[in-house]
């Protein structure tokens, strides 16, 4: 015998008005399912029954309005269709555009103090990669804006060059203002094979991989696979190293490991000569936030996501609608 599944019932009269009352209580005046039984005498599950049976029979529409003061620095909409395409905890647009310039990360880097005021708890530990992005976070960090209990490197910095990662400011104002100890990284970013697992087995550096390794929040910009960035800038690569890259298929780069556009990891000649955490090890962190932004950085902001290199992303109003067209617009 077949079994037919008949459409709800219109609710009686009666009926409608205790679901439109409990409604009304509920969402307009923000009464507890308790206050509302107490106040129809009813039981709390007869609340809770007919706050739902007015979901259900349509008499509930909830509209979010943003005023019009706020449309231009408010972006909730793009921020959920990023983390709806990309499956993150968090998205947070600004409204200002890095342009390329350390100053230009200043917009990025206060929001992302904005996600580390939320995301942060006193026991845990924070892990950073260096970076004009990490250096923003810094200098938008105040007192009491957060607290840790330690701050870790997660990435060799040391060059042959008298170039300035920032390293120290990040590490010293972040330990400082999150009241924590600090861990530094003393290496270089890349080494011979041989050095990289005599560092891994050196007490001091093996304990600051291992603590960056396990980090309860990671925080990092990224860099395309370009002369523009801070690893050409800063001789850790040449031209040689990056027509190698190219060919390979990465587009950007985070830690000074590589990845493609679909987010699969590079392998190549600097994979073992390479002294930071492991990519694995960002994914499976529990909060990992991207910071970056910048049309030069899309393709590699792109690639990290695809990567799964981030639970939370903080970049600016056109990377994200750029993301968000290219995502839908990958083959499925």
């Amino acid at each position: 015998m077949p079994v037919t599944t008949e459409p709800p019932r219109p609710l009686a009269s009666e009926d409608v008005r205790l679901a439109l009352r409990a409604a009304t209580l509920y969402h307009l005046e923000g009464a507890t399912q308790a206050e509302i039984a107490a106040k129809l005498g009813v039981s709390r599950p007869t609340a809770g029954r007919l706050i739902a049976r007015a979901r259900a029979q349509g008499l509930i529409r909830i509209e979010i309005s943003i005023p019009d003061e706020l449309g231009a620095t408010v972006h909730t909409e793009l921020e959920r269709n990023l983390e709806q395409n990309f499956g993150l905890t968090e998205a947070v647009v600004t409204s200002a555009v890095p342009d390329g310039s350390p100053a230009g990360y200043y917009a990025l880097g206060r929001a992302a103090v904005g996600v580390l005021a939320r995301r942060l708890h006193e026991r845990d530990t924070l892990g950073f990669t260096w970076g004009p992005e990490t250096v923003a976070v810094a200098q938008a960090l105040k007192p009491r804006s957060a607290r840790c209990a330690t701050v870790v490197q997660l990435d060799g910095s040391m060059t042959t060059t008298n170039y300035q990662t920032g390293v120290d400011f990040t590490l010293g104002t972040c330990a400082q203002l999150l009241q924590a100890e600090p861990v530094r990284l003393h290496a270089p970013l890349y080494a011979d094979a041989a050095t990289v697992t005599a560092l891994q087995n050196d007490s001091l550096m093996g304990r600051a991989l291992e603590v960056g390794r396990n980090a309860d929040v990671m925080i990092f910009g990224i860099g395309p696979v370009s002369t523009a960035t801070t690893l050409f800038e800063g001789s850790y690569l040449d031209t040689a190293l990056l027509d190698e890259l190219r060919r390979l298929g990465a587009v950007g780069e985070m830690g000074g490991r590589f990845y493609t556009r679909e987010g699969a990891d590079i392998d190549s000649s600097l994979t073992a000569r390479t002294v930071s955490v492991p990519l694995d090890a960002v994914r499976a962190c529990p909060a990992a936030v991207l910071v970056s932004g910048g049309g030069n950085k899309h393709e590699a902001i792109l690639g990290a996501l695809n990567a799964g290199l981030a639970d939370i992303v903080v970049t600016d109003i056109d990377t994200a609608r750029w993301l968000v067209e290219h995502k839908e617009a990958a083959p499925r």
